[in-house]
């Protein structure tokens, strides 16, 4: 039931990035024969910036992934808390699956996961674990929001912006289980992409 669940966020993300059923018409570098003007046009207005932006997005969705994939391995939560994290986790893995999915449909090449160390004392026990997360989410919508604003094309702006979404909610729960604020702003920070990868390098090979 996962894989099914995943595959209809996946359409879902490039149905609202109008790219279901283009699929067929797209290489990895450009349009087969017969590809739909509108096809064409989605691709052309995503220029190299707004894939390398996606990759940006991918490298953190990995990350992410990884990490809800390697704490929920180490058992420290019950109850609601897995409840809750565990579709935390499955939304991770959909986004990987999503922005790989689109970054090849628009043409590009998706960056490939990179090599992931966690910090001895990340899965200590459950508040870390907890606690480690809720940055981890921060740092997400932050990242998001930092690069919104620099996408030329308005499907993957709306794209990216629904995943931006999603990530907040995440924040808002994380923040809840560990008894921080849930809404810290009225409106959300932002972090350039600089600001992002001095975070989240240390995690990174």
């Amino acid at each position: 039931m996962l894989g099914i669940a995943h595959e209809t966020d996946r359409r879902a993300f490039l149905r609202m990035a109008g790219l279901v059923g283009v699929g067929a018409g797209l290489v990895a570098g450009g349009l087969m024969t017969g590809a739909s003007s509108a096809a064409a046009a989605v691709v052309q207005s995503a220029d190299k910036g707004d894939i390398d932006i996606l990759n940006f997005a991918l490298t953190l969705e990995f990350l992410e992934a990884d990490f809800y994939a390697t704490g929920l391995k180490k058992g420290l939560i019950n109850g609601r808390e897995l409840e809750l994290i565990t579709e935390i986790a499955d939304n991770e893995s959909s986004h990987v699956t999503s922005v790989r999915a689109l970054v090849k449909q628009l043409g590009g090449t998706p960056v490939n996961k990179p090599t992931i160390k966690f910090p001895a004392d990340t899965f200590k026990d459950k508040l870390s674990f907890l606690k480690a997360a809720s940055t981890f989410e921060e740092v997400g919508v932050t990242a998001y929001h930092g690069q919104v604003g620099l996408i030329k094309s308005g499907d993957v702006l709306g794209a990216a912006a629904s995943i931006a979404g999603v990530e907040s909610r995440h924040a808002a729960v994380l923040a809840a289980l560990i008894g921080g604020n849930a809404f810290p702003a009225p409106i959300e920070k932002r972090r350039s992409k600089n600001e992002v990868a001095t975070i989240v390098k240390p995690f990174l090979s």
